[in-house]
């Protein structure tokens, strides 16, 4: 069954596509009466049956109503340094079906990857539309949002809003099982680029609340650390159950 995000609410039993969902139905070649759910900004998961895909009107009639529960019950941030190439589309991609509910682009001290502000508009904008094709491919009750690029220092000072804050460090730390050993409302997560991070920032990190934490003995790759640390979370917090 596929999938979409509403711009709005969904106030009446007929629901209008328009723009992005209009194409994309129109690429499923999807016909008059199969089955499609439309997700609010609110979380109602709306089941609906296909009315009219003819011409420049697209309708689907709206048979039940009901909350989305596909959601985590923990709100994860994950502070990604930029990684090198186009590593991010992945970590963006896979992160979203994984259930990250915020991704904040990070230029720390050994990143690479240092794109101009036209640049990273461009990148902040596609990123932004693979977390949507993610969102809808994983049925997720949410589009993920991608913010704005920061520095490491305006990314732990952002973090204090979150419940508990990890620090996914090469040199060792904690478990994450010993960490999140109470369960948190929100969790904010470190990864860094292919260099790692430096001394200071991990410093600057722990002296602000963030907690350092391990991924085992062997070093991951960029694009691989985010992933198993958001699968980690999920499963310590009993959201792969």
């Amino acid at each position: 069954m596929a999938w979409f995000f509403s711009g709005g609410g969904v106030p009446s039993d007929v629901y209008q596509f328009d723009g992005e969902n209009a194409k994309h139905i129109r690429v499923l070649r999807l016909r008059q009466g199969e089955e499609v759910t439309i997700v609010t900004p609110s979380g109602e998961q709306c089941e609906a049956v296909m009315e009219n895909v003819s011409g420049d009107c697209v309708t689907a009639r709206i048979i039940s109503r009901k909350r989305c529960e596909n959601e985590p019950d923990v709100f994860v941030t994950l502070y990604q340094a930029l990684p090198k190439g186009d590593k991010m589309d992945y970590i963006v991609r896979k992160c979203v079906e994984l259930g990250v509910s915020r991704i904040v682009p990070v230029l720390s001290a050994r990143c690479v990857s240092r794109p101009d502000e036209k640049s990273m508009r461009k990148k902040r904008e596609r990123w932004q539309k693979i977390a949507l094709q993610a969102a809808m491919q994983s049925r997720r009750g949410i589009i993920p949002q991608v913010g704005e690029c920061v520095s490491f220092a305006q990314a732990v000072e952002q973090s204090a809003e979150n419940g508990r804050n990890i620090f996914f460090y090469e040199l060792g730390g904690e478990s994450v099982k010993e960490i999140l050993s109470e369960k948190p409302e929100s969790v904010g997560m470190f990864i860094g680029s292919e260099g790692g991070f430096e001394e200071s920032e991990a410093e600057l990190a722990v002296q602000s609340g963030a907690v350092a934490a391990t991924l085992g003995r062997r070093i991951l790759r960029a694009e691989t650390a985010p992933l198993a640390a958001l699968s980690i979370i999920m499963y310590q917090t009993d959201n792969f159950s």
